[in-house]
C-alpha cells in the first residue's frame, strides 16, 4: 500500500490574553532599562561631537537644513513635533494589531522582529549614550524646535515627555533612532501585506517622513537614523532564530509544568475509598434500577425441574386423563 502523505498541523493563531502580556513585559523591560543606561552627560555630548564631525567629513550634515526649514516655518514645525511626539506610540500598536487580526500567519515573526529590534536598540543606548542635536551648546546650531512649539503641545523642553515628566525618559537614548525604526518595521509590512493601493504607499512615506521630522526637530542625527535602519535589519535576519530558541524552550519547560499537574486533571478523592458490591452506607437510599434490587424483586431462582407456567408436570394423572 502507499504510503500515505499527511498535511503539516496548521500553526494556532496567537491569542490576544498571552499576546498583551508578553507585549506589556517587553516593552516595560525596554523602558526600564532605558531609564537605567542613562550614562554619564559628558560622554554622550563627546559621542554626539564625534557622530556630527563624522557627518561633516562624510558630507552628510544634513540636520543644519533640515532644523533651519522646522524653525522658520511654524506651518511644518508644528505638525513635525506632533509627528515625533505621537505617531511612534499610535501607528506601531495599530500595526501590529492589524497584523493580529488579518494576518494571524505572519504576526508571530513579525512581533518577533520588532521586539528582538527594541532589544538590540536597548542595547545601543546602554554602550553608546548619545546627545542629541537639540542639546548641544547653541554654537553648533541647532534648535530645539519642541521647546520652541511647546505651547502648542503637551511636551516642554524634554522632548515629546509630558510637561514636568522629562525624568521618566532618556533624553540620551539618541543611538540608535528607534523612532525610523520601529517606522521602517511599519512601512514594510504595511508594504507586504496591504492590499489598497493607499496602504502601500503610507508605507513607503511613513519612514521617510519620520527620518527627516527626527532629524528637523533636532532629536537625532542623520547616522542614528542609519543606525536605527541597521538595527531593525538585524532583528529581521535574528527573527527566526529567536522563534526557534523560544519552541525549544517551550518545549523543555511545558512538559515539567505538566509533570507537576496531577493525572486527568483534578485529583480524584474517592480513590481507594470505594465500597464492595451490596454494601450499603446506613441511611442510604438506593434506586429500585440497581442489580442487588432488581435481583431480590424476582424472588428465588427456578429449580430446574419446575414446568412452564400452564403446564402441567409430566406423569400427572390430570393430563394423562384429558
Amino acid at each position: 500500500m502507499p504510503h500515505a502523505t499527511t498535511a503539516p498541523a496548521p500553526r494556532h493563531r496567537p491569542r490576544w490574553w498571552t499576546e498583551l502580556p508578553l507585549l506589556a513585559l517587553v516593552y516595560a523591560a525596554y523602558s526600564g532599562g532605558r531609564l537605567l543606561a542613562r550614562g554619564d552627560v559628558s560622554t554622550a555630548v563627546d559621542h554626539g561631537l564625534r557622530i556630527l564631525h563624522l557627518e561633516k567629513t562624510l558630507f552628510l550634515n544634513a540636520e543644519h537644513p533640515l532644523n533651519r526649514l522646522f524653525t522658520a516655518h511654524a506651518s511644518i514645525g508644528i505638525p513635525a513635533d506632533f509627528a515625533y511626539a505621537s505617531l511612534h506610540y499610535v501607528v506601531t500598536p495599530a500595526v501590529l494589531i492589524w497584523m493580529f487580526r488579518r494576518h494571524s500567519a505572519a504576526y508571530r515573526r513579525a512581533r518577533t522582529w520588532l521586539m528582538t529590534s527594541t532589544m538590540l536598540g536597548l542595547i545601543g543606548f546602554t554602550l553608546m549614550p548619545t546627545c542629541p542635536p537639540r542639546l548641544l551648546a547653541a554654537g553648533h546650531g541647532f534648535v530645539d524646535t519642541m521647546a520652541q512649539y511647546s505651547s502648542y503641545g503637551w511636551w516642554g523642553t524634554e522632548a515629546s515627555a509630558p510637561r514636568g515628566m522629562g525624568g521618566m525618559t532618556n533624553q540620551y537614548a539618541a543611538m540608535p533612532s528607534l523612532h525610523v525604526g520601529w517606522a521602517l518595521w511599519c512601512g514594510i509590512l504595511l508594504w507586504r501585506h496591504a492590499k489598497h493601493p493607499l496602504l502601500r504607499a503610507a508605507g513607503v512615506a511613513y519612514p521617510l517622513i519620520t527620518a527627516f521630522v527626527v532629524m528637523g526637530t533636532a532629536n537625532h542625527y542623520l547616522l542614528d537614523a542609519v543606525a536605527g535602519a541597521v538595527v531593525m535589519g538585524a532583528g529581521a535576519l535574528l527573527a527566526r532564530p529567536v522563534m526557534r530558541l523560544a519552541d525549544r524552550v517551550k518545549q523543555a519547560v511545558l512538559p515539567r509544568f505538566a509533570a507537576g499537574l496531577p493525572s486527568g486533571g483534578s485529583p480524584d478523592v474517592s480513590a481507594g475509598c470505594k465500597t464492595s458490591a451490596g454494601e450499603r452506607i446506613p441511611g442510604q437510599r438506593t434506586s429500585s434500577a440497581e442489580p442487588s434490587d432488581a435481583a431480590a424483586a424476582a424472588g428465588p431462582p427456578a429449580r430446574p425441574d419446575a414446568a412452564p407456567a400452564g403446564r402441567a408436570p409430566e406423569g400427572d394423572p390430570a393430563t394423562a386423563a384429558r
